[in-house]
Protein backbone atom coordinates (compact mmCIF):
# COMPACT_ATOMS: atom_id res chain seq x y z
CA UNK A 1 0.00 0.00 0.00
CA UNK A 2 1.31 3.22 -0.82
CA UNK A 3 -0.07 6.13 2.05
CA UNK A 4 -0.96 9.71 1.07
CA UNK A 5 1.12 11.22 3.75
CA UNK A 6 3.89 9.26 6.60
CA UNK A 7 4.58 11.44 9.33
CA UNK A 8 8.30 10.62 11.39
CA UNK A 9 7.12 11.42 15.20
CA UNK A 10 4.19 10.53 16.66
CA UNK A 11 4.34 12.92 19.56
CA UNK A 12 1.70 15.63 20.24
CA UNK A 13 2.71 17.31 16.97
CA UNK A 14 2.75 14.75 14.61
CA UNK A 15 -0.64 12.80 16.52
CA UNK A 16 -2.50 16.08 15.82
CA UNK A 17 -1.71 16.44 12.55
CA UNK A 18 -2.75 12.81 11.96
CA UNK A 19 -5.56 13.87 13.45
CA UNK A 20 -6.44 16.92 11.23
CA UNK A 21 -5.72 15.34 7.84
CA UNK A 22 -7.70 11.58 8.07
CA UNK A 23 -10.54 12.83 6.53
CA UNK A 24 -9.15 13.71 3.47
CA UNK A 25 -5.59 11.31 3.52
CA UNK A 26 -4.46 8.04 3.88
CA UNK A 27 -1.47 8.70 7.28
CA UNK A 28 1.13 6.64 8.25
CA UNK A 29 2.51 7.60 11.68
CA UNK A 30 6.08 6.04 11.97
CA UNK A 31 7.71 6.70 15.40
CA UNK A 32 11.02 5.17 16.42
CA UNK A 33 9.69 4.52 20.37
CA UNK A 34 8.15 1.48 21.73
CA UNK A 35 5.58 4.22 23.27
CA UNK A 36 4.41 7.65 21.38
CA UNK A 37 5.42 11.06 23.29
CA UNK A 38 7.84 9.50 25.10
CA UNK A 39 10.45 12.40 24.88
CA UNK A 40 9.15 15.91 24.61
CA UNK A 41 4.98 15.46 24.99
CA UNK A 42 5.57 13.31 27.89
CA UNK A 43 7.65 15.54 29.81
CA UNK A 44 6.17 18.64 29.44
CA UNK A 45 5.38 21.19 32.21
CA UNK A 46 1.51 20.96 30.89
CA UNK A 47 0.29 24.86 30.95
CA UNK A 48 -1.09 26.46 28.71
CA UNK A 49 -0.14 31.02 28.32
CA UNK A 50 -0.47 33.17 25.76
CA UNK A 51 2.29 34.57 25.84
CA UNK A 52 4.62 31.60 26.05
CA UNK A 53 6.75 32.01 23.28
CA UNK A 54 6.49 35.81 22.72
CA UNK A 55 4.00 37.71 20.37
CA UNK A 56 5.63 35.35 17.19
CA UNK A 57 3.71 32.11 19.19
CA UNK A 58 0.94 33.77 20.38
CA UNK A 59 -1.62 34.02 17.16
CA UNK A 60 -0.58 30.04 16.86
CA UNK A 61 -1.58 29.52 20.97
CA UNK A 62 -4.57 31.83 21.26
CA UNK A 63 -6.07 29.79 17.73
CA UNK A 64 -5.71 26.66 20.14
CA UNK A 65 -8.00 27.66 22.72
CA UNK A 66 -11.38 26.88 21.08
CA UNK A 67 -10.00 23.13 20.08
CA UNK A 68 -8.95 22.79 24.03
CA UNK A 69 -12.06 24.02 25.33
CA UNK A 70 -13.99 21.29 22.98
CA UNK A 71 -12.17 18.81 24.24
CA UNK A 72 -12.11 19.35 27.76
CA UNK A 73 -8.53 19.52 28.34
CA UNK A 74 -7.73 22.69 30.10
CA UNK A 75 -8.34 23.46 33.58
CA UNK A 76 -8.36 27.38 35.37
CA UNK A 77 -5.15 28.17 36.62
CA UNK A 78 -3.77 32.12 35.42
CA UNK A 79 -0.12 33.04 35.30
CA UNK A 80 1.36 35.89 37.93
CA UNK A 81 4.74 37.05 36.02
CA UNK A 82 6.65 38.90 38.46
CA UNK A 83 9.84 40.77 38.66
CA UNK A 84 12.22 43.16 41.11
CA UNK A 85 12.51 46.83 40.74
CA UNK A 86 15.38 46.42 37.98
CA UNK A 87 12.93 44.09 36.11
CA UNK A 88 10.43 47.59 35.20
CA UNK A 89 11.78 48.32 31.81
CA UNK A 90 10.93 44.28 31.22
CA UNK A 91 7.90 44.48 32.36
CA UNK A 92 6.70 47.64 30.26
CA UNK A 93 8.57 45.82 27.01
CA UNK A 94 6.42 42.64 27.86
CA UNK A 95 3.18 44.84 28.18
CA UNK A 96 3.76 46.66 25.14
CA UNK A 97 4.52 43.33 23.32
CA UNK A 98 0.81 42.41 23.87
CA UNK A 99 -0.78 45.65 23.77
CA UNK A 100 -2.98 44.77 20.63
CA UNK A 101 -3.08 41.02 20.63
CA UNK A 102 -6.17 40.66 22.71
CA UNK A 103 -4.54 38.86 25.64
CA UNK A 104 -5.66 40.34 28.77
CA UNK A 105 -3.15 41.40 31.15
CA UNK A 106 -2.77 43.40 34.39
CA UNK A 107 -0.62 45.29 36.27
CA UNK A 108 -0.94 43.67 39.99
CA UNK A 109 0.49 43.34 43.67
CA UNK A 110 2.58 39.63 43.56
CA UNK A 111 2.63 39.93 47.39
CA UNK A 112 -1.32 39.87 47.32
CA UNK A 113 -1.14 36.33 45.45
CA UNK A 114 1.79 34.85 46.70
CA UNK A 115 1.97 34.27 50.53
CA UNK A 116 5.58 34.69 51.71
CA UNK A 117 6.87 36.22 48.96
CA UNK A 118 10.20 38.09 49.52
CA UNK A 119 10.71 41.81 49.41
CA UNK A 120 12.47 42.79 46.57
CA UNK A 121 9.54 41.44 43.93
CA UNK A 122 7.32 43.92 44.19
CA UNK A 123 6.04 43.81 40.43
CA UNK A 124 3.42 42.03 38.88
CA UNK A 125 1.80 41.24 35.93
CA UNK A 126 -1.39 38.99 36.24
CA UNK A 127 -2.44 36.97 32.75
CA UNK A 128 -5.80 35.10 34.06
CA UNK A 129 -6.18 32.99 30.56
CA UNK A 130 -2.74 30.71 31.77
CA UNK A 131 -4.35 26.97 32.35
CA UNK A 132 -3.46 23.25 32.82
CA UNK A 133 -3.33 21.10 30.15
CA UNK A 134 -4.26 17.66 30.41
CA UNK A 135 -1.38 16.75 27.98
CA UNK A 136 -2.13 12.81 28.26
CA UNK A 137 -5.68 12.94 27.35
CA UNK A 138 -5.05 15.30 24.66
CA UNK A 139 -2.15 13.54 22.99
CA UNK A 140 -4.50 10.09 23.48
CA UNK A 141 -7.28 12.15 22.02
CA UNK A 142 -5.15 12.86 19.02
CA UNK A 143 -4.33 9.44 18.41
CA UNK A 144 -7.27 7.88 18.87
CA UNK A 145 -9.25 10.63 16.55
CA UNK A 146 -6.33 9.21 13.82
CA UNK A 147 -6.50 5.73 14.29
CA UNK A 148 -10.73 6.06 13.93
CA UNK A 149 -10.17 7.97 10.91
CA UNK A 150 -7.77 5.16 9.15
CA UNK A 151 -4.69 5.95 9.95
CA UNK A 152 -2.13 3.41 10.59
CA UNK A 153 0.28 4.01 13.84
CA UNK A 154 3.97 1.53 13.84
CA UNK A 155 6.31 2.17 17.08
CA UNK A 156 9.78 0.80 17.37
CA UNK A 157 10.30 2.40 13.94
CA UNK A 158 13.27 4.43 13.44
CA UNK A 159 13.65 5.94 9.91
CA UNK A 160 16.69 4.14 8.79
CA UNK A 161 16.60 5.26 5.04
CA UNK A 162 14.65 7.55 2.72
CA UNK A 163 14.58 6.77 -1.29
CA UNK A 164 12.23 9.05 -3.67
CA UNK A 165 11.43 7.68 -7.13
CA UNK A 166 8.55 8.18 -9.22
CA UNK A 167 6.69 10.66 -6.89
CA UNK A 168 6.75 7.79 -3.74
CA UNK A 169 9.24 7.31 -0.73
CA UNK A 170 10.50 4.15 0.47
CA UNK A 171 10.77 3.93 3.74
CA UNK A 172 13.42 1.88 5.54
CA UNK A 173 12.45 1.68 9.22
CA UNK A 174 13.14 -0.87 12.05
CA UNK A 175 9.61 -2.19 12.03
CA UNK A 176 9.51 -2.53 7.89
CA UNK A 177 9.47 -1.12 4.80
CA UNK A 178 6.60 1.73 3.49
CA UNK A 179 5.71 3.68 0.78
CA UNK A 180 4.39 7.04 0.97
CA UNK A 181 3.87 9.80 -1.48
CA UNK A 182 4.93 12.38 1.17
CA UNK A 183 6.88 12.61 3.85
CA UNK A 184 6.29 15.06 6.31
CA UNK A 185 9.47 14.93 9.96
CA UNK A 186 7.67 15.86 12.75
CA UNK A 187 10.39 14.12 14.43
CA UNK A 188 11.05 17.05 17.08
CA UNK A 189 14.57 16.96 18.43
CA UNK A 190 15.61 14.83 15.95
CA UNK A 191 13.84 16.77 12.81
CA UNK A 192 17.49 17.38 11.46
CA UNK A 193 18.84 13.67 11.56
CA UNK A 194 15.53 12.63 9.94
CA UNK A 195 16.06 15.54 6.87
CA UNK A 196 19.35 14.41 6.83
CA UNK A 197 18.56 10.41 5.78
CA UNK A 198 15.99 12.22 3.28
CA UNK A 199 18.57 14.47 0.89
CA UNK A 200 17.09 17.53 2.78
CA UNK A 201 19.76 20.27 3.69
CA UNK A 202 19.00 20.58 7.73
CA UNK A 203 17.80 23.92 8.60
CA UNK A 204 19.76 23.97 12.16
CA UNK A 205 17.14 23.04 14.65
CA UNK A 206 18.84 22.79 17.84
CA UNK A 207 17.29 20.21 21.10
CA UNK A 208 17.98 21.98 24.15
CA UNK A 209 17.52 20.08 27.50
CA UNK A 210 14.98 22.18 29.85
CA UNK A 211 14.77 21.14 33.81
CA UNK A 212 11.73 20.35 36.20
CA UNK A 213 11.30 19.15 39.46
CA UNK A 214 9.16 18.10 41.63
CA UNK A 215 8.81 19.78 45.42
CA UNK A 216 7.33 18.88 48.41
CA UNK A 217 7.49 22.71 50.71
CA UNK A 218 6.96 24.37 53.94
CA UNK A 219 4.20 25.52 53.90
CA UNK A 220 2.74 23.50 51.14
CA UNK A 221 1.64 26.07 48.04
CA UNK A 222 -1.74 27.67 48.94
CA UNK A 223 -4.69 26.09 47.05
CA UNK A 224 -5.07 29.11 44.52
CA UNK A 225 -1.34 29.78 43.74
CA UNK A 226 -1.44 30.28 40.21
CA UNK A 227 1.29 29.63 37.83
CA UNK A 228 4.36 32.06 39.15
CA UNK A 229 7.06 32.85 36.17
CA UNK A 230 9.85 35.56 36.26
CA UNK A 231 9.36 37.93 34.36
CA UNK A 232 12.87 37.88 33.28
CA UNK A 233 12.81 34.18 32.12
CA UNK A 234 14.91 32.72 35.18
CA UNK A 235 12.54 30.55 36.61
CA UNK A 236 8.66 29.16 36.65
CA UNK A 237 6.94 27.21 39.51
CA UNK A 238 3.42 25.95 39.55
CA UNK A 239 1.24 23.61 41.80
CA UNK A 240 0.29 20.14 41.11
CA UNK A 241 -1.80 17.42 42.84
CA UNK A 242 -1.25 16.52 46.86
CA UNK A 243 0.13 19.81 47.64
CA UNK A 244 3.03 19.94 45.41
CA UNK A 245 5.00 22.11 43.44
CA UNK A 246 6.67 21.98 39.97
CA UNK A 247 9.50 24.30 39.23
CA UNK A 248 11.92 24.91 36.45
CA UNK A 249 15.37 27.02 36.26
CA UNK A 250 14.06 27.68 32.57
CA UNK A 251 17.34 26.43 31.94
CA UNK A 252 18.02 25.99 27.65
CA UNK A 253 21.23 23.89 27.29
CA UNK A 254 22.36 22.48 23.72
CA UNK A 255 21.66 19.18 23.86
CA UNK A 256 22.15 15.74 21.75
CA UNK A 257 18.83 14.14 20.38
CA UNK A 258 18.26 11.52 22.88
CA UNK A 259 16.80 10.37 26.62
CA UNK A 260 17.24 13.83 28.31
CA UNK A 261 18.82 13.43 31.93
CA UNK A 262 18.62 16.27 34.56
CA UNK A 263 22.02 18.33 36.19
CA UNK A 264 22.22 18.09 39.42
CA UNK A 265 23.73 21.51 39.10
CA UNK A 266 20.27 22.65 37.34
CA UNK A 267 18.04 21.40 39.70
CA UNK A 268 20.39 22.94 42.76
CA UNK A 269 20.01 26.39 40.64
CA UNK A 270 16.26 25.66 40.57
CA UNK A 271 15.97 25.00 44.37
CA UNK A 272 18.54 28.50 44.94
CA UNK A 273 15.73 30.98 42.59
CA UNK A 274 12.86 29.28 44.35
CA UNK A 275 14.17 30.35 47.78
CA UNK A 276 15.27 33.65 46.50
CA UNK A 277 11.50 34.43 45.96
CA UNK A 278 9.33 32.87 48.84
CA UNK A 279 10.29 31.99 52.47
CA UNK A 280 8.91 28.39 52.22
CA UNK A 281 11.34 25.60 53.04
CA UNK A 282 11.67 23.13 50.50
CA UNK A 283 11.53 20.08 52.43
CA UNK A 284 11.70 17.01 49.67
CA UNK A 285 12.99 17.16 45.79
CA UNK A 286 10.19 14.42 45.04
CA UNK A 287 11.18 13.70 41.44
CA UNK A 288 13.41 15.45 39.01
CA UNK A 289 13.65 14.78 35.02
CA UNK A 290 14.55 17.10 31.72
CA UNK A 291 13.02 17.12 28.32
CA UNK A 292 13.71 18.19 24.83
CA UNK A 293 12.99 21.26 23.52
CA UNK A 294 14.18 22.05 19.47
CA UNK A 295 14.08 25.28 18.28
CA UNK A 296 14.99 26.65 14.85
CA UNK A 297 18.01 29.75 14.14
CA UNK A 298 15.14 32.38 14.47
CA UNK A 299 12.82 30.35 17.54
CA UNK A 300 10.06 29.95 15.05
CA UNK A 301 8.23 26.85 13.71
CA UNK A 302 8.77 25.44 10.95
CA UNK A 303 5.82 23.90 8.57
CA UNK A 304 6.03 23.72 5.00
CA UNK A 305 7.30 22.12 1.89
CA UNK A 306 11.20 21.62 1.60
CA UNK A 307 11.87 24.10 -1.15
CA UNK A 308 14.73 21.39 -2.51
CA UNK A 309 13.25 18.45 -1.78
CA UNK A 310 10.17 17.25 -3.46
CA UNK A 311 7.75 15.65 -1.07
CA UNK A 312 9.71 16.27 1.98
CA UNK A 313 7.45 18.55 4.36
CA UNK A 314 9.15 19.98 7.60
CA UNK A 315 6.67 20.18 10.89
CA UNK A 316 9.67 20.70 13.60
CA UNK A 317 11.03 23.64 15.45
CA UNK A 318 8.00 23.69 18.16
CA UNK A 319 10.41 24.76 20.66
CA UNK A 320 8.39 24.51 24.59
CA UNK A 321 5.54 25.72 22.88
CA UNK A 322 4.43 22.57 20.98
CA UNK A 323 1.70 21.36 22.83
CA UNK A 324 -0.24 24.95 23.46
CA UNK A 325 -0.29 25.16 19.83
CA UNK A 326 -0.27 22.01 18.72
CA UNK A 327 -4.29 22.31 17.50
CA UNK A 328 -3.45 25.57 15.42
CA UNK A 329 -0.21 24.05 13.85
CA UNK A 330 -2.33 20.52 12.72
CA UNK A 331 -4.54 23.02 10.86
CA UNK A 332 -1.88 24.95 9.38
CA UNK A 333 0.39 22.00 8.49
CA UNK A 334 -2.47 20.30 7.28
CA UNK A 335 -3.81 23.42 4.82
CA UNK A 336 -0.63 23.34 3.46
CA UNK A 337 -0.24 20.00 3.02
CA UNK A 338 -3.78 19.51 1.20
CA UNK A 339 -3.21 23.11 -0.43
CA UNK A 340 -7.03 23.65 1.27
CA UNK A 341 -8.56 26.50 2.31
CA UNK A 342 -7.44 27.43 5.69
CA UNK A 343 -9.98 26.70 8.87
CA UNK A 344 -11.13 29.54 10.13
CA UNK A 345 -9.18 29.47 13.73
CA UNK A 346 -6.18 30.13 11.61
CA UNK A 347 -7.48 32.34 8.90
CA UNK A 348 -6.06 35.22 10.34
CA UNK A 349 -2.30 33.95 11.11
CA UNK A 350 0.36 34.30 7.81
CA UNK A 351 1.76 31.08 7.08
CA UNK A 352 4.48 32.16 5.14
CA UNK A 353 5.86 33.24 7.85
CA UNK A 354 6.46 29.33 9.25
CA UNK A 355 7.94 28.43 6.12
CA UNK A 356 11.48 26.77 5.50
CA UNK A 357 11.85 28.57 2.34
CA UNK A 358 12.85 31.59 5.23
CA UNK A 359 16.17 29.93 5.81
Amino acid sequence: MIYDIAIIGAGIAGATLAAELVPDARVLLLESEETPGYHATGRSAAFWSETYGGPAIQPLTSASRGAFDAGGFLSPLGSLHIGTASDEATVDAFLAAFANSGVVLERVDPAATIPGLRAPWTLGVWEPSCAYIDVAALHAAALAAARRGGAKLVTDAALQAAERRDGAWTLTTRAGVFQAAILVDAAGAWADPVARIAGAAPIGITPYRRTMVQLRTDPSPPDRLPHVADIGGRFYFKPEAGGRLWLSPHDESPAEAGDAQPEEFDVAIAIDRFEGVVDWRVAAVERRWAGLRSFAPDRRPVYGFDPQVAGFFWCAGQGGFGIQTAPAAAMVAAALLLGRTPDAAIAGIDLEQYSPRRF
